[in-house]
């Protein structure tokens, strides 16, 4: 009989998530223990299955909440790479709130 299997190991499970609004990605991979957010979002090849993700710059999460990209990862991380925004979220708001008060301005001096 051979020597007990250790529960320590080198490496770890995590996946790398990136979204489009008509496409979406999650790889999985095992990663040396240690990895960076960054690294693994290097390591895991999602650049060639998505036009102009630059790494070097994006924004990172693990599972909803923003990390920066030298987060060390732990055993079942999702890694989610996020898009630039396209708009201001404070801008948005601003102008929506805006045609809500015209309208009901609007509808008062009717």
């Amino acid at each position: 009989m051979g020597e007990p299997m250790s529960n320590t190991t080198d490496t770890i499970r995590v996946e790398v998530a990136y979204a489009l609004p008509h496409k979406q990605a999650i790889l999985a991979l095992d990663v040396a223990a240690g990895t960076t957010a960054l690294a693994a979002a290097q390591q895991s090849g999602i650049t060639d299955k998505f036009e102009g993700i630059d790494l070097e710059n994006a924004r990172f999460g693990i599972f909803g909440s923003v990390v920066g990209p030298g987060q060390v990862l732990q055993e079942g991380d999702r890694v989610e790479i996020y898009r630039p925004l396209v708009a201001d979220p404070k801008e948005v708001r601003k102008a929506r709130a805006a045609r809500v008060k015209e309208r009901r301005a609007g509808e008062q001096a009717d």
